[in-house]
């Protein structure tokens, strides 16, 4: 990947990130429990993630089609958005689950 396409993924990092805490804020504006925030900050995510997928998917069958406009670097770097997303998520996963894990085993 080139520097120019890092710093694009970076910056959606960056938007998805602020769009989480403008989420967390208004959410605390309706008072909403701490439980259905977080479930609704994680289902945003992995809908981000779904959806990067599907445009990698759709575009990646679209250049097996031939489809004109539909480029070899574009498809690839629309998977590479997906893997790296996907790969990203599962961290998170992992460490939810290590969290857990730990909070299960401590001795009241």
């Amino acid at each position: 990947m080139s520097q120019m396409e890092i710093n694009r993924v970076l910056d959606q990092i960056r938007s998805l990130s602020s769009q989480a805490r403008i989420g967390t804020a208004q959410a605390n504006q309706t008072t909403q429990t701490g439980a259905s925030e977080f479930a609704n900050i994680l289902r945003k995510g992995v809908d981000q993630v779904n959806q990067t997928q599907q445009h990698a998917s759709e575009l990646s069958a679209a250049f097996e089609r031939g489809t004109p406009g539909v480029e070899l670097p574009q498809v690839m770097l629309e998977m590479s958005k997906a893997s790296v997303s996907f790969r990203a998520l599962s961290e998170v996963r992992n460490r939810l689950v290590t969290a857990y894990q730990e909070i299960m085993n401590m001795q009241l």
